[in-house]
């Protein structure tokens, strides 16, 4: 809930409260998404190395309240700081619940993929909660009250995991392995490297165009990492995984790319292009989220359902084709934009209905293929690299928000202007990306025979 919040809100508290360009605001989004998706390749390798899953879990959630906090001040000094440590906190223990989770089954067990559908859609709950929260208080600029609201899904979290605390614990990870003092040093240890991490994301922060480089050099570091490791594998099977993981992961770049627009270009998009009058209420622009969150909700256990309904009358539905059926569908989540801007009003605003249909296209498409992709990992990845390509597959977006921030300063600006003059602007880049997303899908396509060849029997299921 409250990543939900600072997800949808900063772009417009950094322009509403704090005076940011379009381009600055921008600029600090891309960032905020990268690292938040960049810590969890870090949470993947603190985790069950130097402390338990659960343990960075509560420590995360202790260091996001203490941010929102922070932010709540209204402060440039608030903003920063109270960043470093709500990015610290959610970057590193994302990792942690989708490790607690995997670990609960075998890789050939049938109620992986189930199990993670249903995970996903829980936490649409919260992303539900922080959407509507967000707009509510954006209608009144009111952003005190609503970083205050976003620490009670922290809150809340810390007191279940307390309630569970044994369920949770951590099974066959390195640290599981140790014995006690070896496990306490370590802990000493990760609290250590969490401290030094605080200060260093703070200045990234203040730092935007420089750390969007560095973000994207290290992407390039681990993926050209992970092709060594690849190479080097000496078991056949596991190594033809390995090698189907990395096409997949490159093929959804241009999935999350896309997708990481809603809360930088599209939501100034929808703010200064949109009709946001609907049957004579005003929608406030974090709302329009809530499309997103409501078919992930209902659609993810109903997807479940299908896909266990067709497989068991001998459809094939494996993890290529899902992945090349989200990107078409992002490819029409794009494309339905410029329809709308071409049927706009005399005034230049888009008819609300045309969001709708983005976001309904593009939501479907995120069904098939990020749940599928948590799930993918126990499947296709060795014992010992889980946690790190787990790790990698949550990175693989933060690389993407700083390339969706890119996409968003090529949109036009709209401060100082009219939907009029911008929309020409916003329906031709809208198309290439359509455009892009259409050849990324046609060439996984090609390529699902050779896929499912190097994921082989472990597939099935």
């Amino acid at each position: 809930m409250g990543f939900a919040v600072l997800y949808s809100s900063l772009v417009l508290y950094a322009t509403k409260k704090l005076g940011f360009s379009e381009h600055s605001a921008n600029a600090i989004m891309g960032i905020f998404g990268a690292f938040n998706y960049g810590l969890h390749l870090f949470g993947g390798y603190l985790g069950g190395r130097f402390l338990s899953n659960r343990n960075l879990f509560v420590i995360g959630m202790v260091l996001q309240v203490i941010g929102c906090y922070l932010l709540s001040s209204a402060q440039m000094d608030g903003l920063y700081w109270g960043l470093a440590l709500f990015l610290t906190g959610s970057g590193l223990n994302v990792t942690c619940i989708n490790m607690m989770l995997t670990q609960r089954f075998t890789p050939n067990d049938p109620r992986r993929e189930s199990a993670f559908l249903w995970n996903y859609a829980g936490m649409n709950l919260g992303f539900f909660m922080g959407f509507t929260a967000a707009g509510y208080f954006q209608l009144s600029l009111d952003y005190h009250a609503l970083f205050l609201f976003a620490t009670l899904g922290n809150l809340i979290a810390i007191v279940l995991t307390g309630i569970f605390w044994r369920h949770l614990a951590d099974l066959n990870t390195p640290l599981s392995h140790t014995s006690r003092p070896v496990m306490r040093q370590r802990l000493v240890i990760g609290c250590v490297i969490l401290l030094l991490l605080l200060p260093v994301v703070k200045v990234m922060l203040t730092h935007s165009e420089v750390s969007s480089y560095f973000v994207l050099g290290l992407g390039t570091l681990v993926l050209i990492a992970l092709c060594i490791i690849t190479g080097r594998h000496k078991v056949a099977a596991e190594r033809s995984r390995m090698i189907a993981y990395l096409i997949l992961t490159l093929g959804s770049l241009v999935f999350w790319s896309l997708y990481q627009l809603a809360p930088m270009g599209l939501m100034l998009f929808a703010e200064n292009n949109l009709n946001l009058q609907l049957f004579g209420w005003h929608i406030a622009p974090q709302w329009i989220q809530d499309i997103n969150t409501l078919v992930i909700v209902l659609g993810g256990p109903l997807l479940a359902l299908l896909f266990k309904r067709l497989r068991a009358r001998g459809i094939t539905i494996d993890i290529p084709s899902q992945f090349a059926a989200s990107l078409l569908f992002m490819g029409g989540g794009m494309l339905v934009l410029p329809i709308g801007i071409g049927l706009a009003g005399s005034n230049g605003l888009v008819d609300f209905q045309w969001i709708v249909w983005s976001y309904l296209l593009q939501s479907i498409g995120e069904l098939l293929i990020s749940p599928i992709g948590y799930a993918m990992i126990g499947r296709l990845a060795p014992q010992q690299y889980q946690g790190l390509l787990m790790g990698t597959w949550m990175m693989i977006s933060g690389i993407a928000s700083i390339l969706a921030g890119y996409l968003s300063q090529a949109m036009p600006t709209a401060q100082g202007s009219t939907p009029l003059f911008t929309n020409p602007g916003y329906s031709h880049l809208f198309i290439l990306l359509a455009i892009a997303s259409g050849v990324t899908a046609l060439v996984l396509a090609l390529l699902i025979p050779l896929l499912r060849r190097l994921i082989g029997p472990v597939q099935a299921g």
